[in-house]
């Protein structure tokens, strides 16, 4: 740390980046230029060493955009930003083993932050990520399956040729960048608050999605029309309300609609407890609907529990449900079941 200037104490200086498989390259002996305080942290905006390299033959030059503070803090790459251990996106990792996001966006607190998070670096600790005890069972098997445990290259070709997508590239062969057409769809826009913090990263949201349509936890595909069964009556209504209940089943003896509510809302940082909109425990099927305000919740809430929900050490099934009750201007069919089932 430069002492010797005031305004220069939060600065960083390092020695050697701190980098994935993917971006140091195949080569092991590639040449690093680096340059002291070469540009301001994508994440916290301080000044810090910047390095530069090819990772190989065919590849782009690529280089560091968050310092080492905010790396070791979220523990991922400072180029690609994705996790050390796993491969994967924050957003994909946070859901996985439920851990919140407590870094401040905002311009005025995430300098003060980071220099914070420094200083407790300095006593010893190498990484600040704390999974704590809501990391289950289930979130570190969902992880196993998603981790990318070999390096994908591909990710260092060059980019596409501006001029060419013009149709005024001449260089031909000797150009170095890629000469394809640009695909637009949501993976094309990304940007590194999203990625670091983990807010709506486009490619998190593929790998989610992915997972649980796999897991047998694809999202109802019309929105708006509900089954419902009267747990009363067996009697099957059909009414137009927004599909956002998820069907817990094999609950634990001892669960109650508290010890419930506790569970899901500490298996959901991301998603705020307000959007819960009631708990239906159903305790002589050992199962409860989930409910929740917003669609968007309960789909997220899904690939949350794509391998399941541990609660008191037990597996709990996870399937899209049926609301808690019939609309007004719904219309009952007979129905064989006088208990909730799942879709």
């Amino acid at each position: 740390m430069p002492k010797a200037d005031i305004n220069k104490a939060g600065w960083e200086q390092s020695e050697f980046p701190i980098l994935c498989e993917t971006c140091l390259g195949p080569n092991p002996f590639i040449r690093m230029s680096k340059q002291e305080f070469g540009r301001s942290c994508g994440t916290c905006a301080r000044p810090f060493t910047v390095f530069r390299w090819n990772p190989g033959s065919g590849a782009r030059y690529k280089t560091t955009v968050i310092c080492q503070t905010c790396a070791k803090v979220k523990n991922v790459c400072q180029t690609c930003l994705l996790d050390l251990e796993y491969g994967l996106p924050t957003q994909v990792r946070d859901t996985a083993l439920a851990i919140q996001n407590e870094a401040p966006t905002s311009d005025i607190n995430r300098e003060y932050y980071a220099q914070n998070m420094e200083n407790k670096m300095e006593d010893g600790n190498q990484s600040l990520m704390q999974v704590g005890t809501r990391a289950t069972s289930a979130g570190k098997e969902m992880l196993k399956q998603l981790a990318r445990t070999n390096p994908y290259y591909k990710r260092n070709r060059p980019h596409i040729c501006s001029f060419f997508v013009k149709g005024e590239c001449n260089r031909g062969d000797e150009c170095p960048f890629r000469h394809e057409k640009p695909v637009e769809n949501a993976l094309s826009q990304q940007n590194i608050q999203d990625r670091y913090h983990g807010n709506n990263d486009p490619v998190a949201r593929k790998i989610l999605a992915n997972h649980s349509e796999a897991q047998g936890l694809k999202p109802p595909e019309d929105e708006n029309v509900v089954s419902e069964v009267s747990p009363l009556s067996g009697a099957v209504f059909e009414g137009l309300a927004q599909q956002t209940s998820l069907f817990l089943s094999s609950l634990p003896a001892s669960a109650t609609e508290l010890s419930i509510r506790t569970d899901v809302i500490n298996s959901l940082p991301q998603i705020p407890s307000s959007q819960l909109r009631s708990v239906v425990h159903v305790a002589k099927s050992r199962c409860a609907f989930i409910n929740f305000k917003d669609r968007y919740s309960a789909e997220r809430a899904a690939e949350a529990w794509a391998n399941g929900l541990d609660m008191d050490s037990e597996r709990v099934h996870v399937k899209w449900g049926r609301s808690k009750g019939p609309s007004k201007s719904a219309t009952p069919t007979a129905g064989p079941s006088a208990v909730p089932a799942p879709a």
